[in-house]
């Protein structure tokens, strides 16, 4: 210890502050180092940049950062040649828990009338990263010289209220922080910092990006003698691809990049650099997978866009920055105003973070309708892919997301079943006078394309898109519109189509058919009233005998067993039973009804056909046996 040594009290509320953080701030313990790295690379920032102005500033040293751990002595020292502290910035710095020298020196700068492009935008030199130290250290003391100074200044604490300022010694400006490691403690999280492994496990998964060489040193023996020499290994890449021009990298850069990320083997689909300037700055380097991951509905999917703060990890997955119908969007963002200290609550309120998400959305917009317009083949495999959960944003996004969406939204249609088309392309095909797209929802692809609901829209040559995902159900539900035109299902209500005078004729037609089958319509209705609330005829049938329809307002099955399925009590919904007014089975239950209004086979068969109009449309019979039973005791009376 140097001279003039003398005890200084923390500032009031200093001590519970930091039993606070410490037992409450950080989960994870091994993100002290990354603070110090930080604060390091901090100080190497504001060096670099007085340098330029400042002759007193400048080292023929390159700029680094080191850490060098002891087992022997249980110690761990992280050292720079960065700005350094004065006495009295250590004071002021290190004798409180919150505060950063970064608010003040750009205040200074900015007063200055310098440009504020120019200036480094520091994460907080000194502030609450500092003192997670001793989550892990049970002492700790920082030698710090001030770059155009000669003196030093150590300060050293074991976290018990105070700390102890005494003169230093230090060769070179900059700062040496050393700690006295508590024992390793598997149960609260306190691994074995002196091992190398270790620091560079966690080196390279918080630090891998600052732009400064963080070394490792270590005493290693010599061959063949008892001498020792240091070692040194540079444990971080140093290479921040998401700031570089995307002319200076390559697509295997990124490729590599990709995997490194999101431990995917896979090249990404694509990749989607991003830079915001304005009033702050933030960049960001986002992928679009090829292949979905096998959790991708799952609630606990790890989201996959990464935090950092001037090239500083945060966190692994911050579902602020992105929306959950684009959580298969993998990358980092690297905001340079936010605090490293970020909660998940600021996180949420903050603005800056508001912003970037909106243009990350945007740009991940962009990128899909640039591959969809470029290349079609490989827009309509991630569609295959990744469709079903973009589409939830027709549900949980904005108004703008959702026309976004909407442009994107891909789907099979009668026009042709083996390929996608886009709402768009569905609009150029629709013919004069038709103002609504025609859409089926079901279970399945090979159940809405077979299904009776069809027959009239391809009678009249009207195209019907097709829309099989459980969310479907629940968008198409909430009246959106495309192009101003409205989404009308061809499973519901009465459909008309064709012209004016096309409609009034079928209109016509279909009253005189219903008054001549009025009274039979009615038995069927009586047969099968716990079922259906209504029996008509249909006008948009041409070969099948039956099918069951819906009025607008109802909850379709599908709908109906997704609520079940969410643990909501759901009252049945009775839906219409249509006849075919063409068909021989109608004019065969008319004869029955005129013979013997009474007729057990007029019953046998109402249910029959109820049965029927549910398996077309790929529904579950609530009693197959009954329907099994009835089908072979009709076949037992035909023979």
């Amino acid at each position: 210890m140097g001279t003039d040594s003398n005890r200084h009290e923390f500032r009031a509320e200093v001590q519970q502050l930091l039993d606070l953080m410490i037992h409450s701030l950080y989960s994870n313990k091994d993100v002290f180092l990354r603070e110090l790295i930080s604060n390091a690379s901090d100080a190497l920032d504001r060096r670099r940049f007085e340098q330029l102005t400042d002759e007193t500033m400048r080292t023929d040293r390159a700029l680094e950062i080191h850490v060098k751990p002891d087992s022997e002595s249980r110690t761990l020292v992280i050292s720079d040649n960065g700005i350094g502290m004065s006495r009295d910035e250590v004071i002021e710095n290190l004798g409180t828990i919150a505060r950063s020298g970064t608010k003040e020196f750009l205040a200074k700068l900015r007063a200055a009338k310098e440009k504020p492009d120019a200036a480094p935008e520091l994460i907080g030199q000194f502030g609450v990263g500092f003192y997670s130290s001793f989550m892990v250290a049970q002492e700790v003391e920082v030698i710090t010289r001030r770059a155009g100074e000669d003196t030093a200044t150590r300060w050293s604490s074991k976290g018990d209220g105070g700390y102890e300022l005494a003169d230093g010694e230090r060769d070179e400006p900059g700062t040496t922080i050393t700690l006295k490691l508590k024992d390793v403690d598997e149960d609260n999280h306190v691994r074995d910092y002196t091992e190398e492994w270790v620091l560079k496990d966690i080196v390279k998964r918080y630090s891998d990006f600052v732009s400064y060489p963080v070394k490792l040193l270590t005493w290693t023996k010599k061959e063949d003698s008892e001498a020792k020499v240091l070692d040194e290994k540079t444990l971080n890449s140093g290479k921040a691809i998401w700031a570089k021009n995307k002319s200076d990298v390559t697509d295997e850069e990124y490729a590599e990049f990709y995997r490194h990320i999101s431990h995917d083997w896979n090249a990404p689909l694509a990749h989607v650099p991003v830079k915001i300037e304005g009033t702050f700055e933030a960049q960001a380097l986002l992928y679009l997978p090829e292949k979905a991951p096998f959790d991708l509905f799952h609630p606990e999917m790890k989201r996959g866009v990464q935090l950092y703060v001037k090239r500083v990890f945060i966190m692994d997955e911050c579902k602020e920055l992105m929306p959950a119908f684009l959580r298969f969007v993998k990358g980092v963002v690297d905001a340079q105003d936010l605090s490293l200290n970020v909660s998940r609550e600021i996180l949420q309120k903050d603005r800056q973070i508001a912003a970037i998400r909106k243009q990350l959305v945007k740009k991940t917009f962009d990128k899909l309708e640039e591959i969809r317009g470029e290349d079609r083949e490989k827009y309509d495999g991630f569609w295959s892919q990744f469709g079903a959960a973009l589409k939830e944003g027709l549900v949980g996004g904005n108004d703008k997301e959702q026309d976004r969406v909407l442009d994107l939204l891909m789907t099979r249609s009668t026009h042709d079943v083996t390929k996608w088309t886009s709402l768009a392309e569905y609009v150029e095909r629709m013919k004069d006078g038709q103002d609504a797209i025609y859409f089926l929802a079901g279970t399945s692809l090979e159940a809405v394309q077979n299904s009776p609901h069809l027959e009239g829209f391809r009678a009249k040559g009207y195209e019907v898109v097709f829309f099989t995902d459980p969310i479907d159900e629940i968008w198409l539900s909430r009246g959106l519109t495309f192009q101003d035109k409205k989404f009308v299902s061809a499973g519901k209500g009465d459909v008309e189509l064709g012209t004016e005078e096309e409609k009034a004729e079928a209109d016509k037609a279909r009253e005189e058919k219903e008054r001549e089958h009025k009274d039979v319509l009615t038995a069927i209705r009586s047969y099968l009233q716990d079922d259906v609330k209504e029996v008509r005829l249909s006008g948009r049938l041409t070969s099948s005998a039956a099918c069951l329809v819906g009025d607008e307002g109802d909850m379709t099955p599908q709908m109906e067993k997704l609520m079940k399925q969410l643990g909501q009590d759901v009252p049945k919904t009775k839906r219409i039973l249509e006849l075919n007014p063409d068909h021989a089975v109608l004019a065969k239950l008319q004869k029955i009804y005129d013979e013997d209004k009474g007729s057990q086979d007029l019953e046998t068969y109402a249910k029959l056909l109820y049965g029927q109009s549910i398996l077309a449309e790929g529904g579950m019979l609530e009693d197959p046996a009954e329907f099994s039973k009835l089908v072979s005791e009709l076949m037992t009376r035909a023979t």
